[in-house]
């Protein structure tokens, strides 16, 4: 049930946002489309863990604060690469141990590296992922532990 009702709170709040209209007829019309979307999801078997995490914590909202400011930090670093006159490349495939325990927690673990320009996830394995780094600043292992050590807290223990 908290699933359901998670699932519909945040399927009207994206629709509220995207509309932005705050005018009866149109709210009403806003419920029923979620509540039919709810109603197709339930009978999919669409409830779970996977489509609705509300396991994670409410960290989330900072974790993806930090992240844009971590996107913002690389893009700046890779842009002055490729406009650098002798473009000083230092690519490499790098072993990044993946603390997290659950598998949402290894897939935003991953895809936080794949957003972050200048770094790509190019294979997982249990407890492991293979990055490649464009750039040695990017391929500093502090930064893969802070952003770890991050989506673990979000975690469900």
């Amino acid at each position: 049930m908290a699933k359901a009702i998670g699932l519909s709170v945040a399927l009207f709040a994206l629709w509220l946002a995207l509309s932005g209209f705050f005018k009866p007829f149109l709210l009403l019309l806003g419920v029923l489309s979620c509540a039919l979307t709810l109603y197709l999801a339930f009978r999919m078997k669409l409830l779970d863990d996977e489509a609705v995490p509300i396991q994670l914590r409410l960290t989330l909202l900072l974790y993806w604060g930090w992240l844009g400011g971590e996107i913002f930090k690389s893009a700046v670093a890779v842009s002055k690469v490729i406009l650098a006159r002798d473009m000083p490349l230092h690519q490499q495939l790098i072993a990044v141990p993946a603390p997290q325990k659950t598998d949402m927690g290894h897939v935003i673990f991953a895809n936080s590296i794949t957003l972050t320009p200048g770094t790509v996830t190019v294979e997982t394995r249990p407890g492991i992922f293979l990055i490649h780094a464009l750039t040695e600043e990017a391929s500093a292992m502090s930064g893969f532990a802070e952003m770890g050590r991050r989506v673990a807290e979000i975690e469900t223990r």
